[in-house]
Formats: structure tokens, sequence, C-alpha cells
């Protein structure tokens, strides 16, 4: 069989084989619960209130190619070497402000309690004394340590909602992380962790400028019916697997 029929084959059904599809199904017993109170809170937040998503990108490498980078040329795409340096590392931690789609980043070298509870105070200053804060971030080891317990104990008005078990798709700072990436990173050159910092800081700075804040389309129903018919599809392949 010729390839021309294989391809007629495959129009003919709209089939597409080259493209591959991803879900993740939530094992977490209370992920109805926690849906409703993500999307909610982010929709229809509480009046005299701030909703505030928090993430994490650990760690961000200053890579350096190891030739100079060739820049873009007529009828040549910019050209670099496979291998590079590691000139240092930093984490990244983020708070992305619901209702004006501002940032507030700093940067540290370990991301530890210890850390976490340093960017919780620098998260703190930024919401004004008059208001309750609601903070949405990814269930992480720091951010149920002890100490970061006693944290929240000493600063009632913060309230943290953790988004549900692979779910971290609900916080939308995870967008604004892939844009930083991909705009700022990913093709980037450093010759010292200070030159990613700065190039970092730039963005957040532009980006501070004229921001946007990301509009929550998905609502509650939508989101539990995916995961619903996601593991139904998995229950019937499993199911065939067995027979």
């Amino acid at each position: 069989m010729g390839a021309s029929i294989v391809r007629r084959i495959w129009r003919l059904h709209r089939l597409q084989p080259h493209r591959v599809r991803s879900f993740k199904v939530s094992r977490d017993k209370h992920y109805i619960e926690k849906v409703h109170d993500i999307v909610g809170l982010c929709l229809s937040p509480p009046e005299h209130a701030g909703v505030l998503l928090v993430d994490e990108k650990t760690p961000i490498q200053a890579l350096d190619r190891t030739p100079t980078t060739l820049p873009l040329r007529p009828c040549l795409p910019e050209t670099r070497t496979h291998d590079y340096r590691r000139n240092g590392h930093t984490d990244l931690f983020a708070v992305l402000n619901t209702l004006n789609g501002t940032v507030v980043t700093e940067f540290h070298l370990r991301h530890r309690n210890r850390e976490f509870r340093l960017f919780l105070d620098t998260l703190d200053r930024t919401v004004p004394e008059e208001f309750q804060a609601h903070v949405i971030l990814d269930h992480l080891r720091v951010d149920k340590h002890r100490n970061v317990k006693r944290w929240l104990a000493r600063h009632p008005r913060i309230h943290f909602h953790f988004v549900p078990t692979s779910s971290s798709f609900m916080n939308q700072a995870e967008r604004w992380f892939k844009r930083l990436t991909d705009t700022q990173i990913r093709r980037g050159a450093f010759r010292s962790g200070g030159a990613l910092k700065e190039r970092i800081e730039e963005f957040v700075s532009t980006y501070n400028e004229n921001p946007r804040p990301f509009i929550r389309t998905a609502i509650p129903h939508r989101l539990i019916g995916s995961g619903r018919r996601a593991q139904a599809r998995l229950n019937v392949e499993a199911s065939g697997a067995l027979h």
C-alpha cells in the first residue's frame, strides 16, 4: 500500500496519528469541593479581600552556549550548539494578583520553608492591612511545614486554598511562568546568575507597566465533567486490557 493511499484513508476518516493529547486524572478525594472553591474565589472574590495566585519556578538555570550563537541571517535560521555551560541558578517565587494582573517576584537560592516564609512576608506587605488575602497555591511540602503553619497563625488575614492534586493547571500563575519561559529563558544565553536575574527583572518591570489579568473561562461543571470523562475512558481501557 502506497503512502498516498494511507494519507487519503486518514483524511477520509479524519485521523491524525501525528497528534497526541495529554490528560491527568486527579485522585483528590475532595476534588469537587476544591474546584468550586478555587473557581468561585477567582470569579466572585469576597468583598474587602484580594485573591492571589502563588507559585514557584525551581530551579531556573543560567545556561550559556559554549561557542557564540550565530544570529539569524538571510535564508539561515539562528544557529547554536547543543551543549552548554551552567553558570548558576535561581529559584523564583511569584504572586499574581487576579484583580489587576500585576506580579510580585522574589529570588532565592534554595527552596525551603525558610525561603517560603520570607516570600510570605513580602506577600503580606503587598496587601493593604484592611484587606483579607486568599492565597491559591499548589500542594508542596514547604506549604504545610510546621513553621509555615505558625506563620499563618500569626497572620490570620492570610488564608491558604490548595488546588486539587494533579491539577496545577488551575493555578493561573503557571501561565505567567510559561510566558516568562517562552519569551525570556528558553532561548536565552546567560553568562552568570546575575544576568539571568536581570533579564527576569526587566521582564517583570515591563509586564507590570501594562498588566492583563488572566481570564478564567472554565467553570466548575466543565472541569468536573472533563475529569469524569477521562476517568471513564481509563476504566473502559483498563477493563478491555483485563479481558
